[in-house]
C-alpha cells in the first residue's frame, strides 16, 4: 500500500518545527494587512461605504447595478450584519490581492516559459480541483486559528484562474504586434509592458473577477477556523439550526458577491471597448 498522506504529515511537521519564526513573521504581516483594510472599512460610516460602493457600481456597470449596490448593501445593514460584511470583504480584499501579487508574475513567466507552463499547468490543476476543505489542514498547523490561514487557504484556492488567464492573454497578444514593436528596437521589458499587459488586460480582469469571485466562495469554508465574517453567521446557522439566520447571512454573501462581480466585471468591458 501507497501510504502518501503519511510523507505529507512528515513534511508539515518538518515545516512546522523547523518553519515556525518564518511562518510567525508571515502571520503577524498577513493580519496586519486585513486589520488595516478592515479599520478603514468600519471607521468609515456606513453610508459613506455604501455610496462608494453604489458609484462605482453605477460608474462600471450601470445604473441598475448601481441601484441594485445601493438597496442590498442597505438590506445587509438593516439585517444588522454591517460588521460581518465588512469582515468578509477585508478578507476577500487583502486575499485576492495577494494572490493576484502572485498569480500575474505567475501568469506572465509561464506566457513567457513552455517549460514552466508546462511544469505549472498541473500544479494549478490540483490547486484548483483540491477540496477546499483539504487547505485547512496545512493552514491550521501552520497559523493557528483566526483569519491569517482563513487568508492563506484562500490565496492557494484562488490564486490559480488569474495565473492562468494573465498568461492566455499574453500569449493571444498578435504575433505581428510583437514583431512590430521587436522591429522599433522594444526591449523585453517594454515588451511587456507597453505591448503585451495592455493588449491582454481584458482577459487578466477576466481573471481578477474569477479570483476575487472563488476567494468569496471561501468565505463559509474559512469560518470553520474562525476566520469570521458573514461565514460564520451561515456556519452558526447550520450548527445551531437556525435557519432565519443562515438564510440572512446567506443573503449578505450574495449580495456581497454580486456587488463585486458587476464591478469587476464593468472594467473588464470598460477596457475591452478601449
Amino acid at each position: 500500500m501507497i501510504n502518501i498522506g503519511e510523507y505529507i504529515e512528515i513534511a508539515v511537521e518538518w515545516l512546522t518545527e523547523h518553519g515556525a519564526s518564518f511562518f510567525d513573521l508571515l502571520s503577524l504581516w498577513v493580519e496586519g494587512v486585513i486589520d488595516g483594510i478592515l479599520y478603514v472599512l468600519l471607521v468609515m460610516p456606513f453610508y459613506v461605504t455604501i455610496a462608494i460602493l453604489a458609484f462605482l457600481a453605477l460608474y462600471k456597470s450601470g445604473k441598475g447595478t448601481g441601484i441594485f449596490t445601493l438597496l442590498g448593501l442597505l438590506l445587509v445593514y438593516g439585517m444588522g450584519f454591517w460588521e460581518e460584511t465588512m469582515q468578509t470583504l477585508a478578507l476577500v480584499l487583502s486575499s485576492s490581492g495577494m494572490a493576484l501579487l502572485l498569480g500575474i508574475p505567475l501568469g506572465i513567466w509561464m506566457a513567457g516559459s513552455v517549460r514552466c507552463n508546462k511544469i505549472l499547468q498541473p500544479v494549478l490543476d490540483c490547486m484548483q480541483t483540491m477540496p477546499a476543505f483539504v487547505y485547512l489542514i496545512p493552514a491550521v498547523l501552520f497559523f493557528g486559528l483566526g483569519t491569517v490561514p482563513g487568508a492563506f487557504a484562500t490565496i492557494i484556492f484562488a490564486l490559480p484562474p488569474v495565473a492562468r488567464l494573465t498568461a492566455l492573454g499574453i500569449r493571444q497578444v498578435p504575433k505581428n504586434v510583437v514583431e512590430a514593436a521587436r522591429s522599433f528596437g522594444a526591449t523585453r521589458g517594454q515588451l511587456l509592458f507597453k505591448v503585451e499587459l495592455p493588449l491582454a488586460l481584458p482577459t487578466i480582469l477576466a481573471g481578477v473577477n474569477q479570483t476575487i469571485m472563488m476567494s468569496l466562495s471561501m468565505v463559509v469554508v474559512a469560518a470553520m477556523i474562525s476566520a469570521g465574517g458573514l461565514g460564520e453567521v451561515v456556519l452558526k446557522g447550520i450548527t445551531q439550526m437556525k435557519i432565519g439566520m443562515g438564510f440572512e447571512g446567506g443573503i449578505a454573501v450574495v449580495i456581497l458577491a454580486i456587488v463585486l462581480d458587476r464591478i469587476t466585471q464593468g472594467l473588464a468591458r470598460k477596457k475591452q471597448k478601449e
